[in-house]
C-alpha cells in the first residue's frame, strides 16, 4: 500500500467521520428514540401474549373483583376459588447465612431476593429481584375459567422449621394446592414442592399439563451498564443437549424440545428456575434496557410446559439457584451443567480457562490476598510458560532481518515485473539458509488461544468484583482516573465519558511494542503504507477496552509489558552476526530437497504468473 493509497484512505474515513457527525442526532434524541425501540418491544410481547391462549392476568381479575359485592357472587363467579381471590399481602421469610429469601403469601412465591455476601456497586444491598412487577405462577382452568396462582392468596401453614416455608390454596376439607420451600444452611440453592391433594376435579387440564409464567425484572447492579448488559441474558439448558441463550440483547425464542432449567442472568449472579424432571416445552423473552440511570437491565419471561399428573394425591419436584456466577460454586450442579452459564469461551479457549487458568488462579487466591498481585503473578507464569514460544518466534524474526540485505541484493539483480522470478529467488535462499518464512508467524498463532481465553476469562470472575488495586476501585469495571458528563461528539459515542488509566498504558505498550517489532522486522520496509496502519491496532484497543474490567486491560498491559523485557533481554544475548556466519555456512552445504509446503508455494507462485500472463495477451 503506498502513499497515496493511505492518504485516500485517512480522507474517506475523516469525510464519512464528518459527514456521519454533522447528522448525528442528539442525546436527548437518542435517549427517545431507545426508549421508543423499548416501549415497541415490550408492546409486541404483550400483543403475542394475548394473542396466545394465554391466562389472564392479575389486573383482569381484580376488575372482576370491583364488580362483585357478596361473597355469593364470588362464588358463582370463581367457584371453589373464591376464597383466595381477595385478601391481605403478608410477608415471610427464610434466610441462612447466604441468602435471604421474602415470600409473598399473594401466589404463595418468592416475592424478593437478598445475597448477604455482596453489595451493588454503590455499596447498597444487593437484590436479585423484588417487587409485584416479578410473576411466578402455575395456569389452570376452574369451571372452565382461567386462573393463575400468581394472583390467588394462599394460606401460610404453620411450622416450627426454621429451614422450609409452605403456602396452601385450599378449596374445601381435603382439597389443596401446596408450595414447600426449603432452604439448607450454607446453600444457595432452595428446594421447592408442589403438591395437590384430591384437586384432581378442581384443577383442570386437558393436555395433561400446566404452563407456567415467570418474569422478573433484573437489577443493575454494576458500575458499568454497557459491560453489564453485553454479559446479561436467558440462558436455557435442553434436557438432552447444551446450553443456549439469549445475551446482550432483545430477543425470544420458542423452545419445543425439553428442557432442564431457565436462568435469568446479569454479568455477575442468576436467579435459576430448575426442574428435578423437565419442562416439556416453553418460550424465552428478554427485553433490554440500555437507557442510562435506570434501575433495571432487563425484562426476562419465560412460559414453560410442565407435566402435570393429577390424580387423587401428586407432587411435582424443582429447585431455584438464588447466587452468584461463581465457577466452583456452580461446578457443585455438574450434573445439570450451571457452570456453563459463566462465558469462558468455546472450544480450546473454555478449555484453557476451566483446565489452566481457573485452578492457578484459585491457587493463588489461597495465599495471596491482593487480586493485583494475583493477575501480576498469573501473567508471570504464563509468560513463562510460553517463553519458548517468544525466544522461537525472535529467532525467527533474526533469521528474517539478517537475511534482509542478501533479499535486497535479489530485489535489485531481478526487475520487479519478474515477480515470479523474485520469489522464487527468494525462496531458494531460504531454503538454503534453512529459513522458514512462517516461523516467527507459527509460534505467535499458537498464543493466540490463551490471549483470547484470558479476554473471556477477565470479565465473567466474580472474584474480581470489587476489589482494588493501585487506583482501580473495582477490578471488574473500568477504572476512570477522570470523568466528564458533557457529550463530547464522537468521543462520548464511541470512547465514553471517562479515561481508564490501565487501558491508557495497555495502548502505549502496545505501541511500544509494534514499534519495536517494526524495527526488527525486515519486510515492513517493503509495503510502507503499513508502517502505519499497524498502529491503528493498539489505537482501537483505547476505544474497545476503555469501558471493560480494569482487571483484563491490566493483564494485557502487564503481558505486553513483559513481552517487551524479554525482546529486549533476547537481543542482548543473541549474536546476529553468528546467525548470519550459521545461514551463510548452511547455503554452502549441499541442497536439500524442497519441503512439501515450498514446493507448493513456488507452484502457486507459477500459475499466478501464467494467469498474469494470459490477461496481458488478452
Amino acid at each position: 500500500m503506498d502513499k497515496n493509497s493511505v492518504t485516500g484512505l485517512v480522507l474517506i474515513t475523516l469525510i464519512l467521520g464528518v459527514f456521519w457527525w454533522m447528522n448525528k442526532p442528539s442525546e436527548e434524541e437518542l435517549a427517545k428514540q431507545r426508549e421508543l425501540n423499548r416501549q415497541n418491544q415490550i408492546a409486541a410481547l404483550q400483543e403475542k401474549e394475548a394473542a396466545k391462549d394465554a391466562l389472564p392476568i392479575a389486573d383482569k381479575i381484580t376488575e372482576s373483583i370491583a364488580d362483585t359485592t357478596s361473597d355469593e357472587e364470588l362464588k358463582a363467579k370463581f367457584g371453589s376459588f373464591s376464597n383466595a381471590i381477595k385478601g391481605e399481602t403478608e410477608f415471610s421469610t427464610l434466610e441462612n447465612n447466604l441468602v435471604k429469601i421474602t415470600f409473598s403469601n399473594k401466589g404463595g412465591k418468592v416475592y424478593s431476593v437478598e445475597l448477604k455476601d455482596f453489595k451493588t456497586y454503590d455499596e447498597k444491598p444487593l437484590i436479585l429481584f423484588d417487587g409485584e412487577n416479578n410473576t411466578f405462577g402455575f395456569n389452570f382452568y376452574h369451571n372452565n375459567k382461567p386462573f393463575n396462582t400468581n394472583n390467588l392468596f394462599f394460606n401460610k401453614l404453620n411450622s416450627s422449621s426454621k429451614t422450609s416455608i409452605a403456602y396452601a390454596l385450599q378449596t374445601a376439607d381435603d382439597q389443596e394446592l401446596t408450595f414447600t420451600y426449603s432452604l439448607p444452611e450454607d446453600s444457595y440453592m432452595i428446594d421447592m414442592t408442589m403438591s395437590q391433594k384430591n384437586m384432581d376435579g378442581i384443577i383442570q387440564t386437558n393436555r395433561g399439563s400446566l404452563d407456567f409464567d415467570w418474569k422478573v425484572n433484573v437489577f443493575a447492579q454494576e458500575k458499568g451498564r454497557k459491560n453489564e448488559l453485553q454479559n446479561s441474558g436467558i440462558f436455557f439448558k435442553y434436557d438432552q443437549d447444551d446450553i443456549d441463550e439469549i445475551q446482550g440483547k432483545s430477543g425470544e425464542e420458542e423452545i419445543r424440545t425439553p428442557l432442564k432449567w431457565v436462568a435469568y442472568k446479569d454479568q455477575f449472579f442468576a436467579s435459576v428456575f430448575i426442574a428435578k424432571d423437565k419442562f416439556t416445552s416453553g418460550s424465552v423473552a428478554a427485553v433490554v434496557n440500555d437507557i442510562e440511570g435506570s434501575q433495571v437491565i432487563s425484562t426476562n419471561k419465560s412460559s414453560l410446559v410442565i407435566p402435570y399428573e393429577g390424580g387423587i394425591e401428586s407432587s411435582q419436584d424443582f429447585q431455584f439457584y438464588y447466587g452468584p456466577n461463581h465457577y466452583l460454586t456452580l461446578r457443585k450442579y455438574k450434573d445439570i451443567e450451571l457452570h456453563k452459564m459463566i462465558p469462558l469461551g468455546w472450544g480450546i479457549f473454555g478449555w484453557i480457562n476451566r483446565f489452566v487458568v481457573i485452578p492457578v488462579f484459585n491457587w493463588l487466591e489461597g495465599s495471596i490476598a491482593s487480586y493485583g498481585l494475583i493477575i501480576l503473578i498469573l501473567t508471570l507464569l504464563i509468560k513463562v510458560a510460553l517463553f519458548p514460544l517468544t525466544y522461537k518466534s525472535y529467532m525467527s524474526s533474526a533469521k528474517m532481518r539478517v537475511l534482509k540485505p542478501q533479499i535486497d541484493a535479489i530485489n535489485e539483480k531481478i526487475p520487479a515485473d519478474k515477480a515470479m522470478e523474485r520469489q522464487q529467488a527468494t525462496m531458494g535462499l531460504y531454503r538454503k539458509a534453512g529459513v522458514s518464512p512462517l516461523g516467527g508467524c507459527l509460534p505467535m498463532l499458537l498464543q493466540m488461544p490463551i490471549l483470547f481465553a484470558m479476554f473471556r476469562f477477565f470479565p465473567a470472575s466474580i472474584e474480581l468484583r470489587g476489589e482494588s488495586f493501585l487506583w482501580a476501585t473495582d477490578l471488574s469495571t473500568y477504572d476512570s482516573i477522570f470523568e466528564w458528563t458533557t457529550n463530547i461528539p464522537l468521543i462520548s459515542s464511541f470512547y465514553g465519558n471517562h479515561i481508564s488509566l490501565f487501558t491508557l498504558l495497555m495502548a502505549v505498550t502496545n505501541i511500544v511494542y509494534t514499534k519495536m517489532n517494526q524495527e526488527m522486522t525486515a519486510s515492513t520496509s517493503q509495503m510502507p503504507g503499513m508502517k502505519s496502519m499497524m498502529y491503528m491496532m493498539p489505537i482501537m484497543f483505547l476505544f474497545i477496552f476503555n469501558n471493560y474490567a480494569a482487571g483484563l486491560s491490566y493483564y494485557y498491559f502487564i503481558s505486553t509489558l513483559i513481552t517487551i523485557l524479554q525482546t529486549v533481554l533476547i537481543r542482548r544475548f543473541v549474536d546476529e552476526e553468528a546467525i548470519l556466519a550459521k545461514l551463510n555456512a548452511n547455503q554452502k552445504k549441499p541442497q536439500k530437497k524442497k519441503s512439501g509446503f515450498q514446493a507448493r508455494l513456488e507452484e502457486m507462485a507459477k500459475q499466478q504468473q501464467k494467469a498474469k500472463a494470459a490477461q496481458k495477451k488478452k
